[in-house]
């Protein structure tokens, strides 16, 4: 059984997506932003439910759609505990496993093109991100990228599995689809039968272009492709955007403002996720179940109307998606709503454990778990 494996072209990245015969469960590995769509669709022709994801590093050369699949699908985010993504719901170490119905996915840390980076195994298939290429490696010289991890991760690790391995890579600009560890071990350009030395000299020349759009999606990828602000100074201003609502706004000007008695903090996730992810206290749960194409819901209008009492409303989710589409309608209603960045995800334990950096848990604003 193969991975259904999709393509950027823009970024010439794969995408890949794994499921489970039995119970149609799925996963995806490096989804794109911009083929949302696309991936969205692939799920509904094969009749699967995405409950997990999941990234192989944070990516510079395109921005993540974990984010959106989180809110629009249902899945749960998972990243590389080393990249910094603090978004993601569950922070993976070397050796942990994710379940998807009766399949099994594997996390083996391959740093080297960036320190976090990983790479997966899935029965007799291995998901290389950018550590390990067709006839080629991810680069080294950014990102806290090491050439000397890499050589050990190519020729210790990935090196290590069986030699009719087949290997996915992140990327290929050349139209190949997929290699063998044995292939790659015998004859890639880059690593095969050379020194730690001679690979460092390879790398250390390449001498690449900075990748064209690192400076946004590293950003937006270290929050699963939810763009927020990242400039302190900026924390405390709302951001207009031109998109049908008031703007976006950081956590911390949101609780000052319901603290001051301007603004009513809205929860627009279901009663479901507040119980499994934790509460904010003094929001009012005004749960947005909305999808494109739904007809207008009278009930979330109601109760958008009563929560607001004349106030402008900050809303909140798991990630942003729905907050921002909540956000739009109450504009119609004639409201003034904002949303709220960064959003509130992930499980309540894991993220006091490991100090999670995104949304109201960074910020010390008040929330509880039951």
């Amino acid at each position: 059984m193969n991975p259904i494996q999709l393509f950027d072209p823009a970024s010439s990245t794969y995408t890949y997506v794994l499921f489970d015969q039995v119970s149609r469960e799925a996963l995806i590995i490096d989804p794109v932003d911009e083929q949302l769509e696309r991936d969205l669709a692939s799920l509904r022709e094969y009749g699967l439910k995405l409950v997990w994801a999941v990234e192989t590093h944070a990516h510079a050369d395109h921005i993540t759609s974990a984010g959106k699949l989180a809110e629009l699908a249902g899945a749960r985010t998972a990243a590389p505990a080393g990249c910094g993504i603090g978004t993601a719901g569950v922070q993976l170490q070397h050796g942990d496993t994710l379940q998807f119905g009766g399949e099994t996915l594997r996390a083996l840390h391959t740093p080297g093109h960036t320190a976090g980076s990983m790479s997966f195994v899935w029965r007799q298939h291995v998901f290389t991100g950018d550590t390990l290429l067709i006839n080629g490696c991810g680069r080294t010289d950014f990102q806290s990228g090491s050439a000397r991890e890499l050589y050990h991760s190519l020729t210790e690790v990935l090196f290590a599995l069986p030699d009719d391995t087949t290997v996915w890579p992140g990327h290929d600009y050349q139209g190949r689809r997929h290699s063998t560890v044995g292939a790659e071990k015998a004859g890639n350009a880059r690593v095969a039968g050379k020194s730690e030395a001679e690979f460092v000299a390879i790398m250390d020349g390449l001498n690449l272009p900075k990748p064209r759009r690192i400076d946004e999606a590293v950003p937006a990828n270290l929050t699963s492709g939810i763009r927020h602000d990242v400039d302190g100074a900026l924390l405390m201003q709302p951001r207009p955007v031109q998109a049908g609502y008031a703007g976006d706004v950081s956590p911390q000007l949101a609780w000052q403002w319901v603290q001051a008695g301007e603004a009513v903090l809205v929860d627009v996730r279901t009663d479901a996720e507040r119980e499994w992810v934790g509460f904010v206290p003094d929001a009012v749960p005004v749960a947005w179940k909305q999808w494109p194409g739904m007809v207008m819901n009278p009930q979330f209008d109601e109760a958008i109307r009563q929560a607001s009492g004349g106030k402008k409303l900050v809303l909140l989710c798991r990630s942003g998606v729905r907050s921002i589409a909540a956000a739009k309608r109450a504009t119609e209603l004639g409201l003034e709503a904002f949303n709220i960045l960064e959003g509130f995800e992930g499980d309540p334990d894991a993220h006091a454990q490991r100090g999670h950096k995104g949304g109201w848990r960074h910020q010390g604003l008040p929330w509880r778990q039951n």
